[in-house]
């Protein structure tokens, strides 16, 4: 497991022996990984990755429920979390039009994932992990947006 942080990192539902730890690195070791549900798949990179992340609704303490939603990624500059741009029409009755609105919403992601911006993702709703984070990333897809992607209106 990697050990970038000051404190130990470990996986809540894996007990590593303290003699495999001192001795020496264990060629395979014991990870836990679950599936979310809802028709979605576990990425190949939390089965058999080495990162530890306890809000990663994969591999940590995460439980996804509640609404399912897609946006467009506009900035990656925080750890381990996103900022995605969701699109929408509002209908004004006077004019008997819609009009474009947005909203920006900062969405948890996984280190499993790696999104740039412009891509597409599926997120679902989870218990709060910060101030403004309720949402969790559980999918990516590869978009080509040519240009600025705060730019682009686009509905999913």
């Amino acid at each position: 497991m990697d050990q970038t942080e000051k404190a130990y990192q470990k996986q809540g539902g894996v007990s590593i022996p303290a003699r495999t730890v001192v001795a020496k690195k264990a060629k395979k070791t014991a990870r836990y990984w679950k599936t979310v549900g809802l028709g979605f798949t576990t990425p190949k990179e939390a089965k058999e990755g080495n990162y530890i992340d306890k809000k990663c609704p994969f591999t940590g303490n995460v439980n996804i429920r509640g609404a399912i939603l897609k946006g467009m990624v506009v900035s990656t500059k925080m750890k381990r979390t996103i900022i995605i741009r969701r699109n929408y029409l509002h209908y004004i009755k006077k004019f008997n039009r819609f009009e474009k609105r947005h909203s920006n919403m900062a969405v948890h992601c996984s280190p499993c994932f790696e999104p740039r911006e412009g891509d597409i993702v599926t997120v679902g709703q989870c218990r709060p992990l910060s101030k403004t984070v309720r949402f969790n990333v559980l999918r990516t897809d590869k978009n080509q947006i040519f240009g600025n992607p705060r730019k682009v209106f686009m509905l999913f």
